[in-house]
């Protein structure tokens, strides 16, 4: 059935074509300006396709991003060729960001889009921490998002289904969770139905995701154990007071001078 179907890159890019990257990355943009406005370079762990990427480098990052998919590096160079400009400002290889050692220092380290909720364990979850704080300059920043377990308790995942196209291929997506309390997980069972326009030929894929969802007190541990302070705590975009409501959850963290 050709290419199509195992161009996980292209089917992930298609999937979140309707997230709105220009304003996720004016909102970043914003906190590194408040609090780290000298910041000249950053490194993206988890940096997928390198979306948030792209539209932060032209605020003048130089900016290295890091994935475990080869195929979403692979994507991410590939678009370089559509942003010549931008060519000496971005970066990108394939690591894996538990362990990965660039052999260079940052003012920031981003980990967007849940990356860190991947981090299943606590001792994934602070060896990933562990990284941001090798390659950060001192007092530097750990931006991250995750999911924020007051809401996923009281608003519990639920079936979904999502429906997408372009001219190629039409996709369905069936998201179908399981909660572990015990553990603070979710296991989130996708069956993605991808149907090549073309000939009608179909493929079913399945995957299962993962998360970890986390609550306030245990990630301070962790990240003070760490070697990080956090500075600020709120409702990823809207800014809120973390609550029963906020699924997603922004960190800003800063690396404690003493630990550098």
């Amino acid at each position: 059935m050709g290419e199509i179907f195992i161009d996980y890159s292209r089917y992930y890019d298609l999937l979140y074509k309707d997230k709105d990257y220009d304003s996720e990355a004016n909102y970043i943009k914003d906190l590194i300006k408040k609090f780290s406005p000298k910041a000249k370079n950053i490194v993206d762990l988890g940096c997928g396709t390198g979306s948030h990427d792209f539209l932060l480098s032209p605020y003048g990052y130089s900016i290295e991003g890091v994935d475990f998919s080869q195929e979403m590096i692979a994507k991410a160079h590939s678009k370089i060729a559509s942003f010549p400009e931008l060519a000496s400002l971005l970066k990108f290889r394939q690591g894996d960001i538990r362990s990965v050692r660039l052999g260079k220092t940052f003012d920031v380290a981003l980990s967007l889009f849940h990356v860190m909720s991947y981090q299943t364990t606590n001792s994934d979850f602070i060896d990933a921490v562990a990284t941001a704080k090798h390659h950060l300059n001192p007092n530097g920043l750990f931006i991250f998002d995750c999911w924020y377990g007051p809401s996923v308790l009281t608003d519990r995942p639920s079936v979904r289904v999502k429906h997408l196209e372009d001219d190629i291929i039409r996709i369905t997506r069936v998201a179908e969770p399981k909660l572990f309390p015990s553990r603070n997980l979710v296991d989130v069972n996708y069956t993605v139905f991808v149907t090549e326009k073309k000939t009608s030929a179909i493929q079913e894929i399945c995957e299962t995701h993962t998360m970890r969802y986390f609550f306030s007190p245990e990630l301070e541990m962790m990240l003070t154990n760490s070697g990080f302070k956090i500075l600020l705590s709120e409702e990823w975009m809207t800014k809120k007071a973390l609550g029963f409501d906020t699924w997603s959850a922004l960190f800003i963290c800063q690396l404690i001078p003493m630990f550098s």
